[in-house]
């Protein structure tokens, strides 16, 4: 491969300009961003390397395990909570934040539309998912009162973490 470096056009561009690179401050052809690139390609390479002159059958080695772990549960951090199970026409809500605790699942079929409807139990919930294909407004209050806190979710919203305890629904007619 020939290098770019200080050669141009009658215009005066670079080679590596004329074909879309970007101009280091040094002058040369290659951008921040392909060098980047490149380091990438010799890692994913080296790391081949070392699995492909493993014998046959033996055990990958244990810091190449772990840091196989610990690059996976960086993964699933970076990505945001899971969503909790709710079905198609469902209100789902959780005891806890984050889709976790006991689940309360709600359908149309078993609620009032427009009436308040508590929380069975006493109990409040930290985190919701509306699949009813209405919106719900999820309440502070046991009373659906307005006196508190109360928010409404549209459908197909997923909500890891109410700004409160909600105690209470409605679902609307649209």
């Amino acid at each position: 491969m020939r290098s770019t470096r200080g050669v141009s056009d009658a215009r005066g561009v670079s080679d590596a300009r004329a074909l879309g690179g970007a101009r280091s401050p040094r002058g040369g052809g290659r951008s921040a961003k392909a060098g980047a690139g490149a380091v990438a390609v010799a890692a994913l390479a080296t790391a081949a390397l070392a699995v492909a002159a493993q014998p046959v059958g033996a055990e990958p080695a244990a810091a190449e395990t772990a840091g196989a772990r610990q690059a996976a549960a960086q993964d699933r951090a970076d990505a945001g909570p899971e969503l909790g199970k709710c079905g198609t026409g469902e209100l789902c809500l959780w005891e806890r934040a984050r889709f976790k605790g006991k689940p309360r699942t709600f359908e149309l079929r078993g609620v009032d539309i427009e009436s308040c409807t508590p929380v069975p139990g006493g109990a409040a919930v930290e985190s919701a998912a509306n699949r009813t294909g209405r919106p719900v407004t999820l309440y502070q209050s046991e009373e659906c009162a307005e006196t508190a806190e109360f928010d409404t979710y549209p459908s197909g919203s997923w909500t890891p973490e109410l700004s409160y305890k909600a105690r209470a629904f409605k679902v609307w007619e649209h």
